[in-house]
């Protein structure tokens, strides 16, 4: 652990926030009750993630209109801004699964990184207050916002544009799951090509789903 807390900048007094923040459901539930899951870490350390973004940028940017805010916002706070954040510190390395998600391949699972972040985050805040986290928000997730604000990539209109080099290409996007509870839903959407499968993602709206699952098809198009 002193290793991932030195790649955060941050050392709990508490090591067992850390601990709580590492620990998916599917490990809690083979512990009958003796260990508790990231799930609440991770409630608050989204809303925590979300508030300290926006005022960064509300402050930081006083020109820039509602709609570019929350644009930004939401490139910055995604599942896949998230998942750069776990690689980058490995994080996959430390999360506490189940045997079953360990076998599965849920260290490398991006909705189990992302969420993992997020309450990591919780944790940090827990044990040293709002200015702790916001210094690793600053570091972690932050330090990208030129990147998002000069070029937030709308994946669903490039790959539109890919596909209609040729006439009479028909892209869908369908919704084919969604899973969890109501303030941490996440949905699941597939892009067909003419009826055929082309890619697939995920995403905490239905909007940054159909984004992730476009990106998935341009990478297999781009082969």
């Amino acid at each position: 652990m002193k290793t991932l807390e030195e790649k955060l900048g941050y050392t709990f007094q508490d090591p067992s926030l850390l601990e709580n923040a590492l620990t998916h459901s599917s490990r809690a539930n083979e512990s009958r009750g003796s260990q508790a899951s990231n799930e609440r870490l991770e409630f608050l350390g989204d809303s925590i993630l979300g508030m300290v973004v926006a005022d960064h940028l509300y402050r930081n940017h006083p020109d820039l209109p509602e709609g570019d805010l929350t644009r930004t916002r939401a490139a910055l706070v995604c599942e896949e801004s998230l998942v750069q954040v776990a690689q980058g510190l490995d994080l996959g390395d430390y999360l506490r699964l189940g045997k079953g998600e360990e076998t599965g391949g849920g260290r490398n699972r991006p909705s189990i990184q992302a969420d993992a972040v997020e309450a990591v985050l919780a944790a940090i805040y827990l044990d040293g207050g709002i200015g702790s986290v916001r210094k690793v928000i600053q570091a972690q997730i932050l330090s990208r916002e030129l990147a998002s604000l000069a070029k937030p990539r709308d994946y669903k209109t490039a790959l539109q544009e890919l596909v209609q080099r040729e006439s009479g290409q028909v892209l869908q996007y369908r919704l084919t799951g969604e899973e969890g509870p109501d303030h941490d839903k996440r949905f699941f959407i597939q892009v067909t090509l003419n009826g055929q499968p082309l890619g697939a993602g995920s995403g905490r709206s239905k909007k940054e789903a159909e984004q992730m699952a476009a990106q998935a098809a341009i990478a297999a198009l781009e082969k």
